[in-house]
């Protein structure tokens, strides 16, 4: 994790500190189960709690120095609470394995990032929307290839992004409820030590469901679903970075990156405004994919367990979600504060002499008898002259000037097909599809 794009709520969940009060919380509540099965004294579970409600510091230091010498995380835990608690501290872990309390304790981390991911999206969606609307009919040109195609306008832009992340939202639901499981079933989990009902009643306490089937460990393929479901939600947040990088190239400059006062691009040009938070955005959505591979490979354990998954699992969890949840309230901010230019967005419609009709003027030919190949070669052609004087030439009047084409269509014809405004006509049902 590195600190330069981490928020304080997310890391958080992750130090130290709350990983153990949440072990804590495991071995307590399976006592306590313990307790009312009748294989332990009930005893046990009230001297653990009674201790937990005096709020104890957990003393991360002095567990690290028990792990030293036990060269075992859960081991020294335990040792720990059982130095501060005393005598009924034995009865904890009964019938458990370490995978049970480490499993579970990462399906509580997930979900809680889970939930910090999903009020990160809501904000973006709200902010999209926003923008969206704001622009609904801001006429701009639409690139395939990188090339003018046809007009759209900037509110569909905008809407596609947010088409995209209420999908990834919907994945990211998905995701939750599959990592959401708890183990509490002993050595290969078998339940040979310990109760079922001693799972369900933890799963309960913790907001979980009980794992159907684990071998020690909750199946790695949830956890593979969950990192590829932040790959996802990574790979949409660059495409609408991307978008606003290309956006703000000095030759489009259609839109661009809020500049602040005092803000400097560059330490050698000081005209410099640089598209520094989204390209940022593309190298954390890099990592976040790259943190996928990992989890799939953790898929295949030997036999009913082996630790190969735990080495990646403390560097994947913690630095797929902090990573996740900075990007997604910078890509907030950006989409917020983005400025927008419209009439950059008209003059650059216009500097190509209107190439951008040209398939309305391809139609009109073939609905007044001219064959499809006929009406592309005539409108090519003139089309062509056009790109290659680089806009000062206008299509139509060539198109006017050319005798195959005005003995199909009129000049009042061919200037009904250079409307703008008939090209968004469905604005109104692509947003009602979107936004409902």
């Amino acid at each position: 994790m590195v600190p330069r794009y981490a928020r304080p709520a997310m890391t958080a969940i992750w130090e130290p500190e709350a990983k153990y009060r949440i072990w804590f919380e495991i071995e307590a509540h399976a006592t306590e189960k313990l307790g009312d099965l009748g294989v332990v004294p009930k005893s046990a579970a009230k001297a653990l709690w009674d201790w937990w409600e005096t709020k104890p510091k957990i003393d991360v230091e002095a567990i690290d120095a028990i792990e030293a010498v036990t060269k075992h995380d859960v081991i020294a835990f335990l040792t720990w609470v059982a130095e501060n608690v005393g005598d009924e501290a034995r009865f904890m872990h009964q019938g458990m394995t370490s995978s049970d309390v480490l499993d579970t304790t990462l399906a509580v981390q997930l979900t809680q990032s889970t939930d910090l991911l999903l009020e990160d999206l809501d904000e973006l969606l709200a902010a999209i929307e926003r923008r969206a609307r704001e622009h609904k009919y801001t006429p701009t040109i639409g690139r395939s290839h990188g090339i003018h195609a046809e007009p759209v306008t900037f509110g569909l832009k905008l809407a596609q992004g947010y088409a995209e992340f209420d999908r990834c939202k919907t994945r990211l639901l998905a995701a939750r409820e599959e990592i959401a499981t708890c183990a509490i079933s002993g050595a290969v989990g078998t339940f040979a030590n310990i109760d079922p009902s001693v799972e369900e009643y933890v799963a309960e306490k913790l907001g979980l469901k009980a794992e159907p089937v684990s071998t020690q460990v909750i199946p790695r393929d949830r956890h593979a679903m969950y990192f590829a479901t932040l790959a996802v939600i990574a790979g949409s947040i660059e495409r609408l970075a991307v978008e606003v990088r290309h956006l703000q190239r000095t030759e489009v400059l259609e839109a661009e990156e809020f500049f602040s006062k005092g803000q400097k691009g560059s330490s050698a040009m000081p005209h410099k405004r640089n598209p520094i938070l989204t390209e940022n955005l593309t190298g954390q959505a890099r990592m976040i994919r790259a943190y996928a591979l990992p989890a799939l490979e953790n898929v295949a354990l030997w036999h009913e367990r082996d630790i190969s998954h735990s080495s990646v699992e403390r560097f994947i969890g913690p630095d797929a979600t902090i990573t996740l949840d900075f990007a997604l309230a910078r890509l907030t901010g950006v989409v917020d504060k983005l400025l927008i230019y419209p009439e950059r967005m008209q003059a650059n419609m216009d500097r190509m002499g209107g190439l951008i009709h040209s398939q309305r003027v391809l139609l009109a030919l073939t609905q007044n008898g001219v064959s499809r190949e006929d009406a592309y070669r005539l409108v090519q052609r003139n089309a062509m002259k056009v790109w290659e004087s680089d806009g000062k030439l206008m299509l139509l009047d060539l198109l006017k000037a050319d005798e195959e084409v005005s003995a199909a269509l009129t000049e009042e014809q061919l200037e009904e097909r250079f409307d703008l405004d008939y090209h968004f006509k469905q604005v109104d049902t692509i947003f009602d599809r979107v936004f409902g």
